[in-house]
């Protein structure tokens, strides 16, 4: 009897004296981005200030172009078009680009916006979830002239790791298309 105390003492000791498990919180990356100045930006038949974070490229056609955001593996591609009586169908195809990623995007936010002195109209759509484009716009007057703007990340579209840089480049966007003017 005293053997089996012995015993049952010594191995309630044993098991007692571990530490109390406790979860660990996760880690987060925390990225940070310089605060944006901003610069004039020329082209074509328009004009608005863009970061100083970012660089401007042209691309295949005249007037178009593309930002790059070279820390964030982020551009956003600016096209521009005339508009010949068809100024519809540059709406259509705007909004199809747009809705074309409704197969992953868990919600699309459309905001309008008009500045009526300057002759700027358009939509900026921004889309949630695993879309491959997160951001989508256009600029327009409604008359002679239309432009589209698409952002796209080099990576994977992972929303929660996005979200940083997706509202970083959405302030410069907003910023865009605030001091967006025409020719």
């Amino acid at each position: 009897m005293f053997k089996k105390i012995c015993f049952l003492l010594l191995f309630s000791f044993v098991v007692s004296c571990s530490d109390d498990t406790k979860p660990k919180p996760y880690g987060e990356l925390r990225l940070e981005y310089p605060k944006p100045k901003y610069q004039k930006f020329e082209a074509c038949n328009y004009s608005f200030d863009i970061s100083d974070f970012s660089k401007v490229h042209d691309a295949k056609k005249p007037c178009w172009y593309y930002i790059d955001y070279p820390a964030m593996k982020a551009k956003l591609f600016i096209t521009y078009f005339p508009v010949k009586n068809d100024f519809i169908l540059h709406v259509k195809e705007s909004e199809k680009m747009v809705y074309q990623h409704t197969i992953k995007a868990s919600a699309i936010d459309t905001k309008f916006f008009e500045y009526p002195e300057k002759k700027v109209y358009g939509n900026l759509y921004e889309l949630k979830g695993q879309s491959a484009s997160n951001i989508q716009f256009y600029i327009t007057d409604s008359t002679k002239h239309f432009v589209t703007g698409n952002l796209y990340f080099n990576t994977r579209p992972k929303p929660d790791s996005l979200a940083p840089a997706i509202n970083y480049v959405k302030k410069d966007i907003i910023h865009l298309i605030d001091t967006f003017h025409w020719k």
